[in-house]
């Protein structure tokens, strides 16, 4: 019964991991889906250190091996949150058929990633310098391997409508994110195969961390199939689970 209502696979953002997804997780699985929730590479318990990731193909390579290897004709659904709307992107260019639907929650949605200094300005977060802090490579004019953001900022930044509780267990989770290898996401291809895929885009309001002004911009440029809004902070996973819950299970 779950394996024919579907197969979620839920790609955390920036700093997060497979982690953050548990509620939605729950809700879906509770519903009869079935849910795989992956970490990227440097997010969540994987054990490689962000700072040594690279590539946005080295930071992507969990979910574009999991994708290769289901089972002839499976198709699965997916979420991608902050920049994992970048890995879905990824998955859809290099697994076009094997993908069902693609949702992505206040996501990066481009549909061959940073091409220009435009998309980065849509595309990625603006965060001021004392808001975060930086790896440096090893080099003086070396771009920073990792940002994080500083404790004392994420709660405003990502979650600031969810139980306080909540955000200090994030706190406790949030790892640095790999700044290049994400920063300099592309893709080769072609948008009208893109497009065989449904895509839903849910808009977060109340959003701190991808201003709700970047993700009309990514909407107007690359329309989905069906635009949703919650009135929500940059994490309705944790502040709103069952709203977005419905959301998504409504536009199947």
């Amino acid at each position: 019964m779950g394996m024919a209502k579907g197969h979620f696979v839920l790609v955390h953002g920036e700093g997060h991991g497979a982690w953050c997804w548990f509620k939605l997780r729950w809700l879906l699985e509770g519903s009869g889906y079935r849910v795989t929730c992956i970490d990227l590479a440097g997010g969540g318990v994987d054990p490689t250190d962000p700072n040594t990731v690279g590539s946005f193909k080295q930071y992507d390579k969990p979910l574009i091996d999991l994708i290769s290897t289901l089972p002839e004709g499976e198709k699965v659904i997916l979420v991608g949150h902050g920049a994992g709307g970048l890995s879905v992107i990824h998955a859809m260019h290099e697994f076009v058929d094997r993908i069902s639907q693609a949702f992505f929650v206040a996501a990066t949605m481009l549909p061959f990633g940073f091409q220009t200094d435009e998309d980065k300005k849509d595309g990625l977060p603006t965060l001021p310098e004392n808001e975060i802090e930086l790896t440096l490579g090893e080099a003086a004019d070396d771009p920073p391997t990792t940002v994080a953001l500083r404790p004392e900022f994420q709660r405003d930044r990502l979650s600031q409508q969810s139980p306080e509780e909540e955000s200090v267990l994030a706190s406790m989770l949030m790892r640095p994110w790999p700044a290049t290898a994400i920063s300099t996401a592309s893709f080769e291809g072609d948008d009208e195969r893109l497009n065989r895929v449904k895509r839903i885009f849910i808009k977060t309001e109340r959003d701190h961390m991808l201003d709700p002004e970047q993700q009309d911009s990514m909407i107007k440029k690359w329309p989905p199939s069906e635009v949703l809004v919650i009135d929500t902070d940059h994490s309705p996973f944790l502040s709103a689970p069952e709203q977005l819950f419905n959301l998504i299970v409504k536009s199947l």
